[in-house]
């Protein structure tokens, strides 16, 4: 259970504690690929809240994520577009959804239907 918390701190404190800095061609991957990552944690963890948690599709989907950010990105270098926006907006938005659902599960708050108004 408490593992990853572990080793997430071990790799926090050797990210600090080292002088390894990632040079600017690979800024717009690297941001890119972490965006992907976390969507895909958080999506995993609503998808253990909702007891519809798959290690396949979270692994499978984890690296697909990160490879399609990746690719979009290295074709929008290419032809001089800033393509790499597009997964932003799309990774940023699925990113927030995921956090707000757990919040409603950990907190126990009710999502409201959405009632047509008859006047």
């Amino acid at each position: 259970m408490w593992l990853p918390f572990l080793f997430l701190f071990i790799g926090i404190g050797l990210g600090l504690l080292t002088d390894i800095s990632i040079p600017d061609i690979y800024t717009n991957y690297l941001s890119i690929a972490i965006l992907a990552a976390m969507d895909t944690l958080f999506g995993g963890i609503r998808a253990h809240l909702e007891n519809i948690f798959s290690q396949r599709i979270f692994i499978s989907g984890f690296f697909f994520n990160i490879s399609l950010a990746v690719v979009l990105t290295f074709i929008g270098e290419q032809l001089g577009v800033d393509l790499y926006l597009a997964a932003v907006f799309a990774f940023g938005l699925r990113l927030f959804r995921n956090i707000s659902t757990i919040r409603r599960y950990i907190f126990k708050i009710p999502k409201k239907k959405n009632k047509l108004v008859n006047k």
